[in-house]
């Protein structure tokens, strides 16, 4: 027997239930990871409110986690007991002392990751990875405009962007994240709340606006993102965290200056064991040499059993980066 959280309803943080279960037999192709540090993720909120609907009820929670491997599949063969590992993409039940993880999902950890660190930033850093080497090759001195730039992703991506030598324009919502996001090295920051954000955007970019606005928030920044492009821009919406872009007039696109559009998401990009070797390999060089940091700060690490606190934390915008839950 081991403890996990439970979703049995969709709803709010309070239908998430710690309880005890018993894991399933491994599938041949399958590992058994004891998990020692799980990462919490808007995606994970939209699943428990039925935005992302699970195919079934009751259910895990989840696809992200670092530990040290416990069991492996009769067909594994990368993989051995006592391996450190992460993972980010696998079936839900991540919030658990312990998950059966496919091997093709799993990345070897190196020693000089912990797993907290790993946990905080594997699904965040491969997000950026592909936003910003496969969706749009980020290149030194190129401006663009990231929203939420002190949340979990927006902190990572102005590290890397700084490290590339791009300049990023990082949308938050207070002073404090501000500071945040311009010493995690965006080149200028924009509060929201009482700032209007194309306005500073031209301000910026001395009436040139951006090349690509990278999009998490959705429905209540959808216009004006559209605002900040430059003739032939690249918008990527990647998130929902505002409710989603629905009923979307495609005419808008050439309105606003004959625009592209995507909506990626890290399943679109990371499909294979390979690509996500090559992508966690660019990921942990950038936290192994100092470019990238990633420590949780210790309001944001919560026992596996306050999964509830942990929800309402985050859907309350009370976070700075990334948050975890320690089984």
């Amino acid at each position: 027997m081991a403890k996990h959280i439970e979703l049995s309803a969709i709803g709010g943080p309070e239908v998430l239930r710690y309880c005890e279960f018993t894991p399933a037999d491994l599938a041949p192709d399958e590992v058994q990871v004891a998990n020692k540090a799980i990462g919490i993720n808007y995606i994970d909120t939209y699943i428990r409110s039925g935005l992302y609907p699970p195919a079934c009820l009751p259910c895990g929670l989840g696809t992200e986690a670092a530990g040290i491997v416990t069991k492996v599949g009769s067909n594994v063969t990368t993989i051995k007991v006592g391996d450190r590992v992460v993972y980010a993409q696998s079936a839900l039940g991540a919030y658990s002392e312990i998950h059966n993880v496919s091997e093709s999902k799993l990345a070897l950890l190196p020693d000089e990751i912990s797993f907290e660190q790993a946990a905080a930033s594997f699904l965040k850093g491969l997000t950026v990875y592909y936003l910003f080497n496969l969706t749009h090759k980020l290149q030194a001195g190129e401006t663009i405009l990231f929203h939420a730039a002190a949340g979990g992703v927006g902190l990572i991506a102005c590290q890397w962007a700084k490290a590339l030598g791009a300049k990023l324009i990082g949308t938050v919502g207070s002073d404090e994240k501000a500071t945040l996001a311009q010493a995690a090295g965006a080149w200028q920051t924009i509060n929201y709340r009482r700032e209007n954000i194309v306005e500073r955007v031209l301000a910026m970019t001395d009436g040139e606006k951006v090349s690509v606005v990278y999009d998490s928030v959705g429905k209540e920044t959808w216009l004006d993102s559209l605002d900040c492009l430059k003739r032939q821009g690249l918008m990527v919406s990647f998130g929902n965290a505002s409710g989603p872009v629905i009923g979307v007039n495609l005419g808008i696109l050439n309105q606003k200056g004959s625009l592209f559009l995507t909506r990626p998401s890290l399943n679109g990009y990371i499909t294979t064991r390979e690509e996500l070797a090559e992508a966690s390999k660019t990921l942990f060089g950038l936290i192994s040499s100092g470019k990238i940091n990633v420590d949780v700060p210790e309001n944001q690490k919560f026992p596996l059993s306050e999964a509830v606190k942990a929800h309402q934390t985050l859907e309350n915008r009370a976070t700075q980066g990334s948050s975890l839950l320690i089984p």
